[in-house]
């Protein structure tokens, strides 16, 4: 890496807890492939004090800035424009820093998290049925992207019957030909709706500790059956042992993570980042841990 100079641009990743982000690790290897005078760092921002913060790197020069959990819905609320992705979304996990100042807000985990299944599992979405673990800003991400990719059947859940009800009734504004169910906020639905999924995303917090109990057993899965964990900092989950267990191919995150990173730097760049070098830097410190 080039040495830190008052020309160095700085990009950044905030969360509450922050400690578990790979981010810095791909993204810096990629600035460092390029040759960019650049850097990437990681800052622990409670959601109270997020836009003031964000307000404070614009005026600092930061490059730009991604965002994870649990920030994604309040920058939703409090950035002055809304990309496409973000408006689809209703969720901000990468902020781009306009020229007049303005903070305009991204979603590019719908692109990383289709890229991560082609890539993991070689199918597409359309004509899947889809149990979504988790409707937060993620899981609201992926089970939207879902339902415009022409999934046949959506069903959701989460502990929050309110979150479950708003992806729905965007869901049938959206894509009105998807249909779309509710397995409620835990018990016996949850486990009887994954076993009828193609394909489970385990959109949760739940499994981001190791001694955190799988939301689903291995009765829950069968044979022929996709699961995608959005957790990326192991290189095998509870729910993905469980999984396994029964027979039904699994992935973590970390292919979503690199790609949507991947589409965040371009988005503040105009520039491609080397994904080849994201993606052993990645790997390196997931697997080789």
């Amino acid at each position: 890496m080039k040495e830190i100079s008052g020309h160095t641009i700085p990009f950044a990743v905030l969360g509450h807890p922050i400690g578990h982000t790979l981010s810095p690790i791909m993204h810096n290897r990629s600035i460092q492939s390029l040759g960019m005078d650049a850097i990437y760092l990681a800052f622990d921002v409670a959601p109270d004090n997020l836009m003031r913060v964000l307000k404070a790197m614009r005026d600092m020069g930061f490059g730009g800035v991604n965002l994870t959990v649990p920030l994604k819905e309040v920058a939703f609320k409090g950035v002055d424009e809304h990309a496409p992705s973000a408006t689809l979304a209703r969720s901000v996990n990468t902020i781009e820093f306009m020229k007049d100042g303005r903070l305009k807000g991204h979603s590019t985990d719908g692109d990383g998290f289709i890229a991560a299944v082609r890539e993991s599992f070689h199918t597409g979405i359309a004509g899947l049925s889809v149990f979504v673990l988790g409707c937060g800003g993620a899981g609201r991400a992926v089970a939207i992207t879902c339902a415009t990719e022409g999934a046949a059947r959506i069903v959701l859940s989460d502990i929050e019957q309110s979150r479950i009800d708003a992806v729905e009734a965007e869901i049938a504004q959206l894509a009105p030909t998807v249909k779309v169910a509710s397995a409620g906020t835990a018990g016996d639905a949850w486990a009887a709706a994954s076993l009828q999924a193609d394909l489970v995303i385990q959109a949760t917090p739940v499994g981001m500790k190791t001694g955190d109990k799988p939301l689903l057993a291995a009765s829950a899965f069968r044979p022929g059956q996709f699961l995608y964990d959005l957790i990326y900092m192991f290189p095998s989950t509870g729910i993905m042992t469980e999984a396994g267990k029964a027979g039904a191919t699994t992935a973590n995150g970390l292919g979503m993570l690199l790609h949507q990173g991947a589409r965040s730097f371009e988005i503040w760049t105009g520039r491609k980042p080397d994904i080849d070098a994201m993606r052993s830097a990645l790997e390196q410190a997931v697997y080789s841990s």
